[in-house]
C-alpha cells in the first residue's frame, strides 16, 4: 500500500474541509515515532497537536485502557455512571488551581469543554457576553469559532459568528501591542459596545496555541483577574493545549499569581483518547439545572480509564521537571543559530511548549514562505513540524515529553540543518 495510493482516495472520500498538514498515512506508532504504511519512520513533534505528553501507546495508558475495555466500554454515565469517573473528578478537582471547593465535568472535545465554560458562566452570572482575544483559538464549533481570533482558515465561509462575542487585542510587544494597549482596549470597549455588568466571562489560553505561541504577560493576567473582581466577570483559562506538564507545570496557570474561576482542559488529559473537562468553582459549576450538561460520550471510560494512567505517568516519571530540561535544551539550541540565520525573529515558550518565529531578514515582518519551507525540508529528513501564528510564520514544537535523548538529539540535528538548508537557499 501506498502513501500516493490512499491520498487519491481521501480526495474522492473525505471532505476537503479537513485539512490535512501531510500526506503520511500512519500504520504504527510508539512514543516519539511514527512508521507510514510504506515502512519509511518519522519523528513526531506535532503530537497529533499536543494530545501526545505521554507518548503514543504509553505501556501504563494502554494497559489500563485494556483492563476497562474487558470490563465495558460505554454505558453513558448520565445513565449508568461509573466509578472512575468519579475518581477522576475528585483527581482535577485536587490538581486543577482554581481556589476553594471545586466541581467537574467530562466532556469529549476541546470545543466541547470551551462550550460547556460559557454555558456554565452564562448561567452562574445571568450575563450573556464574552470576551475574548485575537489570535486565540477556542475549537470550530460555532461558540469556538466566535471566540477564536482567527479568521483564515476557521471562519471563512460560514456565515455570520455567534453574537455577544467580543474581541481584544493579544499584547505581542514586539508587534507593537503592549499590555497597557490591550487593557486600554479592553476599558474602550466597556465604554463604546458592551456594558460590563453583561459580560459573563473573559476567556484567555495563558500560552497562545494555534496564535504563536506567545505567553500572556503577567500584568495582563493580573490586570484581567481585577477587571473580573471588578465587575462580577468570571475568568475561563483555556488549558486545552497548554496543560499536563507541557509548560514545566502540571497546568500554565501556575506560572502566575492568578487563580481563574473556571478551566477548560482536553488535548493530552487521556493520552490519545478523546476526553475533555471542565473544572471550576463548586456553584459556578452547580449553575446549570440537572440535564443541562453533558453528553452523550462525555467522559467515555476507555477515556477516563486512559487519563487516571496519564496523571500517573506525569506524576511518577516527572514530566514537569522533563519539559522544562527538553525545552530548555531546545531553545539553547535554537539560540545558537540566530547569528547566522537572519530569518529567526523570536524564540520562546514555557517548559517545552516552545517554537521559533520566522520574519524577513532586517525586520519582524512575518515569513509565512520560510516558515513552511523548514517544515517541508524537516519532513524530508524524517521529522514532522508543525506551523501556527495568524500569519502562519511560526513553527511549534509538540513532542512527547516521553521522548528519548537519542531520538530528541536526532530531531534537534534535523531541525537545526533543515532551518540551516532554507537559510541558504534564501540566499540565492
Amino acid at each position: 500500500m501506498k502513501n500516493s495510493e490512499i491520498s487519491a482516495r481521501k480526495n474522492d472520500a473525505i471532505s476537503r474541509g479537513v485539512g490535512m498538514t501531510t500526506q503520511i498515512y500512519a500504520d504504527r506508532a510508539e512514543n516519539a515515532e511514527i512508521w507510514d504504511v510504506e515502512g519509511n519512520r518519522y519523528i513526531d513533534f506535532a503530537g497529533g497537536i499536543a494530545v501526545l505528553n505521554t507518548g503514543h501507546r504509553h505501556p501504563k495508558v494502554i494497559e489500563a485502557v485494556k483492563k476497562q475495555l474487558d470490563r465495558f466500554t460505554h454505558t453513558c454515565h448520565q445513565v449508568v455512571p461509573y466509578e472512575n469517573y468519579v475518581a477522576l473528578a475528585e483527581r482535577l478537582n485536587a490538581m486543577v488551581p482554581v481556589q476553594g471547593t471545586k466541581k467537574t465535568i467530562f466532556a469529549t472535545t476541546g470545543a466541547e469543554a470551551v462550550e460547556n465554560a460559557v454555558k456554565i458562566a452564562r448561567a452562574a452570572t445571568g450575563r450573556s457576553a464574552v470576551i475574548a482575544f485575537t489570535g486565540g483559538f477556542h475549537g470550530r464549533t460555532f461558540m469556538g469559532m466566535a471566540l477564536t481570533g482567527k479568521v483564515v482558515p476557521y471562519k471563512v465561509g460560514f456565515g455570520q459568528m455567534m453574537g455577544d462575542v467580543f474581541h481584544v487585542p493579544f499584547p505581542i510587544e514586539m508587534h507593537g501591542i503592549d499590555v497597557e494597549t490591550s487593557l486600554d482596549v479592553l476599558d474602550k470597549l466597556f465604554k463604546a459596545d458592551v456594558d460590563p455588568k453583561r459580560v459573563a466571562a473573559i476567556i484567555i489560553e495563558p500560552v497562545q496555541g494555534e496564535g504563536g505561541f506567545y505567553e500572556v504577560p503577567r500584568g495582563l493576567m493580573k490586570g484581567l483577574r481585577q477587571i473580573c473582581d471588578d465587575h462580577g466577570i468570571l475568568l475561563i483559562a483555556d488549558e486545552v493545549q497548554t496543560g499536563f506538564a507541557r509548560t514545566g507545570k502540571l497546568f500554565a496557570m501556575e506560572h502566575y499569581d492568578v487563580a481563574p474561576d473556571l478551566m477548560t482542559m482536553a488535548k493530552s488529559l487521556a493520552g490519545g483518547f478523546p476526553l475533555s473537562a471542565v473544572t471550576g468553582r463548586a456553584e459556578l459549576m452547580d449553575a446549570p439545572g440537572p440535564g443541562g450538561l453533558g453528553g452523550t460520550y462525555a467522559g467515555n471510560p476507555l477515556a477516563i480509564a486512559a487519563a487516571h494512567a496519564v496523571l500517573d505517568v506525569i506524576e511518577e516519571e516527572q514530566l514537569c521537571d522533563r519539559a522544562n530540561q527538553l525545552g530548555g535544551r531546545l531553545k539553547q539550541r535554537l539560540e545558537a543559530l540566530r547569528a547566522d540565520i537572519p530569518q529567526i525573529s523570536d524564540i520562546r515558550g514555557p517548559g517545552f511548549m516552545n517554537a521559533v518565529e520566522f520574519a524577513v531578514p532586517g525586520s519582524v515582518k512575518p515569513n509565512a514562505d520560510f516558515t513552511n519551507a523548514v517544515r517541508l525540508k524537516a519532513l524530508e529528513k524524517g521529522l514532522i513540524l508543525l506551523t501556527c501564528g495568524v500569519y502562519s510564520n511560526v513553527v511549534r514544537f509538540l513532542a512527547p515529553i516521553t521522548i528519548q535523548d537519542d531520538i530528541f538529539n536526532e530531531a534537534l540535528d534535523i531541525i537545526e540543518a533543515s532551518i540551516r538548508e532554507c537559510a541558504e537557499e534564501a540566499k540565492k
